[in-house]
């Protein structure tokens, strides 16, 4: 697996921030982002959507990317679609 850097927080210090990565071999996204609190994951948890089992499964989690940083995903979506990394 090898990772395409997309983007990464603009407001960052420095330390671990918000980055966006597709893989160059599924073209699946890769998302690092902030812990979701407990309030947004409750209500994650909480959330009833047809076909979708209640909850957050052991090996998934929640995370928060800023809003902007919408560009880069935008980006790192059309990337994926276009299979430009193929």
């Amino acid at each position: 697996m090898q990772l395409r850097f997309i983007g990464i927080d603009p407001n960052t210090g420095g330390t671990g921030s918000p980055t966006v990565w597709v893989d160059e071999e599924t073209l699946d996204l890769a998302f690092q982002g902030w812990k979701a609190d407990e309030k947004t994951e409750a209500e994650c948890e909480a959330t009833v959507v047809p076909g979708h089992a209640p909850g957050i499964p052991e090996h998934e989690t929640v995370i928060r990317i800023p809003a902007r940083m919408v560009s880069m995903i935008r980006k790192a979506c059309d990337v994926a679609e276009r299979g430009e990394l193929r």
